[in-house]
């Protein structure tokens, strides 16, 4: 049985080593800049570890190009994932084929497979947990920010420089935020602009508000420190509305997990007391069918009960 897939396995790692070597051929190489002289004192890795890392980042970056692939550099940057774009996906690369052989030599062929194409996909959703987490720390900083961003102007500063001084007393996301605005600003960008995308990368309606009191204020004048002060005001009442929220929906999120984590559970505990029993799931073809019918089922019903208990206001 395991022939037609040993077959199928090396007929697809061809057809991937032919459109690689297609794309390398095709695509321009674009020089990039080296480490040393980006950042001044860094000295190389000579190693040979070292030296087959460099050689893959190379590879597979001239392969990816300016798009930066799924593992794009936006995509990293919302995560929080100080990387570049072609270090990461090198890293998902190697855990892929590591899950895979792995499961081909404990488990059995299809599995190792079914391990290694969930492997990039399991990656994206760490990004987007991570998106998320770092979203919901923005938001908590946001009324500290607004603060910070008020005592700036009633003691005389520009809104970019109270931003500036908010970037430097801040904690991180909110500090990378601010500088990024506050850089964008000095290269030639519209404030405006800078906030709208800053908003839009932080999913923050809250931010935007702030954005558009600043826009107006530069168009029509007024006491921008009173204005914020209301802003704040409404913001805080909307955290509190928020926390309510989230305190009537815990019970639901709490349903939620205990139902997802049940049938893992339960699977490994019937793995540990009656290990034939379970073994029939991972060697006949049926019992795989029905794994992978489950583990779809499981992904939709978890995905349908996260929409349930996530309420957007």
């Amino acid at each position: 049985m395991e022939s037609p897939l040993i077959f199928a396995a090396a007929v697809g790692l061809c057809a991937a080593s032919l459109i690689l070597i297609v794309v390398f051929v095709l695509k321009p190489r674009h020089g990039s800049i080296p480490l040393e002289r980006r950042r001044v004192g860094t000295a190389p890795d000579e190693s040979a570890l070292g030296r087959v890392s460099h050689s893959a980042v190379q590879v597979v970056d001239a392969a990816i190009g300016r798009s930066g692939g799924p593992f794009n550099r936006e995509v990293l940057y919302n995560a929080g994932v100080k990387q570049a774009p072609a270090d990461f996906t090198v890293l998902v690369v190697i855990a892929t084929v590591t899950v895979g052989v792995a499961g081909c030599f404990l488990i059995n062929l299809l599995i190792g497979l079914l391990l290694a194409l969930a492997a990039p996909f399991a990656a994206k959703i760490v990004l987007v947990f991570k998106t998320e987490k770092r979203r919901a720390k923005f938001e908590t900083q946001l009324t500290d920010t607004i603060q910070m961003l008020i005592g700036g102007l009633r003691v005389g500063h520009s809104i970019m420089r109270s931003l500036e001084a908010a970037a430097h007393e801040a904690q991180a996301p909110t500090s990378e935020e601010l500088s990024r605005i506050v850089n964008e600003v000095r290269i030639g960008k519209d404030a405006r602009q800078a906030i709208e995308d800053c908003a839009a990368r932080m999913d923050s309606e809250d931010f935007r508000w702030i954005g558009q009191a600043i826009q107006i204020n530069r168009e029509v004048g007024g006491d921008l420190a009173e204005v914020l002060e209301q802003v704040a005001g409404t913001i805080r009442e909307r955290s509190e509305i928020k926390g309510h929220v989230r305190a009537l929906s815990a019970e639901g999120k709490m349903s939620a997990v205990i139902l997802m984590i049940l049938p893992i559970a339960v699977g490994l505990i019937m793995t540990s007391v009656n290990p034939s029993y379970m073994r029939v799931f991972v060697q006949h073809p049926i019992g795989i069918a029905l794994l992978v019918v489950s583990v779809i089922l499981f992904i939709v019903g978890g995905f349908w009960m996260s929409r349930t208990v996530k309420i957007k206001f």
